[in-house]
Order: structure tokens, then sequence, then C-alpha cells
């Protein structure tokens, strides 16, 4: 059976945008963003930008706006059994509008991905359709936030999370421009 995704979170100004790979069975129940109770990502939010876990959904994605974050999922809609990432069968997947949503968001300066999984689908369906100045938009893997990626206590999570908040911080001060020449320099951190 097809799974659809929610649409995106964030307005005209986002800086950054946050990538998981499709929602859960629980999240796609309720209708939210990492709605499992396990999952790491509002108790992560929480930490690091002081988004409360008992506001109301509708209030935490408003206070992520308000930071400068989007909220999105690679896929648009897949085929899997079960909740978990290894299970989305490739030849189902079909990705989100990625073109649109950047000409929408020219603001956004730098992607995270939720996990390895979103990093590659995006590596792998959506990369190669962007104009060539879409392809260099700085990228992180971040540890999945999932219950199922347990190898990671909370807190070495909101540690390796923390990276947003300097990426933030950066971007309000200077949004990204697409590099004149493909010679872009790296900056070091684990690419998408």
């Amino acid at each position: 059976m097809m799974e659809t995704g929610f649409p995106y979170s964030a307005d005209s100004h986002a800086r950054i945008l946050i990538l998981g790979s499709m929602p859960g069975r629980l999240s796609l129940a309720r209708r939210q963003y990492y709605a499992h109770p396990q999952n790491a990502f509002w108790p992560i939010m929480e930490r690091l930008l002081g988004i409360s876990v008992d506001d109301g959904y509708e209030a935490r994605l408003e206070a992520l706006r308000r930071a400068g974050i989007a909220l999105w999922d690679v896929a648009h809609q897949c085929s899997r059994k079960g909740s978990m990432d290894h299970n989305i069968r490739m030849e189902t997947v079909v990705a989100n509008d990625f073109p649109e949503f950047f000409r929408r968001h020219p603001h956004i300066g730098h992607l995270f991905f939720n996990g390895k999984k979103a990093a590659e689908l995006y590596r792998r369906l959506v990369l190669p359709g962007l104009p060539v100045h879409l392809r260099n938009i700085p990228a992180t893997v971040l540890p999945s936030t999932s219950p199922a990626h347990a190898r990671l206590s909370l807190e070495q999570k909101i540690s390796a999370w923390s990276v947003i908040l300097e990426t933030l911080e950066t971007a309000r001060a200077r949004p990204y421009e697409a590099p004149e020449s493909p010679h872009q320099s790296s900056s070091g951190k684990e690419h998408a």
C-alpha cells in the first residue's frame, strides 16, 4: 500500500530545512511530524530551542518556523512494511517537489537530514534533478531521532543536533548564496 506524507512546514524566510525520510505509521495516523512518543525529535527541539513538548502540535510547528526552521520529508509517497526506514521499497518512492520548494524558500542555506535514510533518498532521488546551483547547498547528516536508533542516548543525540544552533546563527547573518563556479570548497561537515 502506498503511503503519502505531509506538506512541509515552512515560511518564506526559512533558513534551514530538516528532512526526514517518510513519517512512521503513528505519525501518519495522527497527521503530525514525529508523533511517536519515543521519538527524540521534539525533546531535542525543547532542549535546543525551548519549544515545549507540552505545547500543542501547531504551536510547536509555529515555533520552529519562527526560529527559521523548515520541516519536511524527502519522500512524498512510498510503500513499506511497517514504519522502519529499511523497509521502504526504493522502487516505490516518489520524492517531494524540491525545485518548487527551493523556489518558494530562497533563503534555505543548509539541509539537515534526520538519519542516513533521508540523506540516501535525497542523494539518489532529488539531487540529480536539481539545478546545479541548488546541488551545492551544504548538508549535514544527523543521527536519527527514531526510537529504533537506540545506539545513542538522548543526551548524545542532543549534542549532535546542537550543530543546528550555530548554523541558524550563521544563516541569519549571511544567507546562502549559490557559488559562481563549480569549484566550491568543502566545509568539512558530513555531506549527503
